[in-house]
């Protein structure tokens, strides 16, 4: 009688619950595309700190970096809005095309892909304009070209620019920012060393103004010509400003070279700077060194 209890199972089967389906995973390239689209230059990290600027912030700050004070470079464009009166500018030079004495074809294709990338037809933008109602005369240098090296049309545009200053009687405002001598016109860019600085010096012969504003970077044959020649020498904070580079005068004279060497600041210090000027502030100053110089034109 007991012989079925003992084969009675000793678990409970409990009935199966239906399998769901679990929707595909996605795959990377699926992934990928639900991603947020950030477009291209909507965020620029800092050289100097690291942190991550929200483009049109950093563009209100006047390309100056809110958490440590490093001086973006500036564009020839962005330079003039900065600086001059809306509505004032008047471009010169644009006659003056690009030349290649040298016959060099690589030279040609390399400035060609600039002029298009850039939108400027070289590395300096000359002409007239106001700031805060005082007529000047402006030479901007743009980096982005060749890393501003001048060379035939840079020099001319230059020569042209103060030429007319000093034929107009007004102040000549020059912001460098150049690598040089331009090494693929040879000894027709070390011309231009020349030629820019005997226009200088005939315009301070006529007793006419003339103020430099050294940028990141001006070195080689534009430091050791125009760039240190003006009335006034004025600069952006840690600006590098040398002829030779560091790693150049290290070889030469087997010494390590201190720190700050070849900055704005170093430069004060040995007399060659007049003033360190922050950007949010080089309009102002600019303005009252022409307020002691000439009458405001309204």
């Amino acid at each position: 009688m007991l012989g079925g209890f003992f084969k009675k199972t000793k678990y409970i089967t409990m009935p199966q619950k239906p399998q769901i389906a679990q929707p595909p995973r996605a795959s990377l390239d699926m992934q990928q595309d639900i991603q947020p689209c950030i477009p291209d230059g909507m965020w620029q990290k800092c050289k100097k700190c690291g942190q991550i600027l929200y483009a049109n912030d950093l563009k209100e700050q006047y390309q100056v970096c809110p958490d440590c004070g490093y001086h973006f470079r500036l564009s020839a464009p962005e330079r003039i809005q900065q600086m001059i009166d809306p509505n004032t500018f008047e471009s010169w030079g644009e006659d003056i095309l690009f030349k290649n004495p040298l016959e060099d074809k690589e030279y040609e294709k390399k400035v060609k892909k600039l002029q298009e990338n850039t939108e400027l037809k070289e590395a300096i933008l000359i002409g007239k304009g106001q700031i805060e109602g005082y007529k000047t005369v402006f030479g901007v240098m743009d980096s982005r070209f060749l890393m501003g090296s001048m060379g035939t049309v840079v020099g001319e545009k230059l020569t042209q620019a103060i030429e007319e200053g000093t034929k107009q009687k007004l102040p000549i405002i020059l912001f460098t920012a150049s690598g040089g001598a331009r090494m693929q016109e040879g000894i027709f860019s070390l011309m231009q060393m020349a030629k820019t600085s005997a226009a200088l010096a005939k315009h301070q012969e006529e007793g006419l103004l003339s103020i430099i504003v050294l940028t990141d970077p001006t070195t080689g044959g534009v430091t050791a010509s125009f760039a240190m020649l003006g009335d006034i020498i004025l600069a952006e904070p840690e600006a590098l400003i040398g002829f030779a580079g560091p790693r150049v005068i290290r070889q030469t004279i087997g010494q390590q070279l201190p720190d700050g060497f070849q900055t704005a600041e170093c430069l004060l210090q040995h007399g060659f700077v007049d003033q360190i000027v922050p950007r949010k502030e080089m309009k102002k100053m600019i303005t009252k060194i022409l307020a002691l110089h000439q009458e405001v034109h309204v």
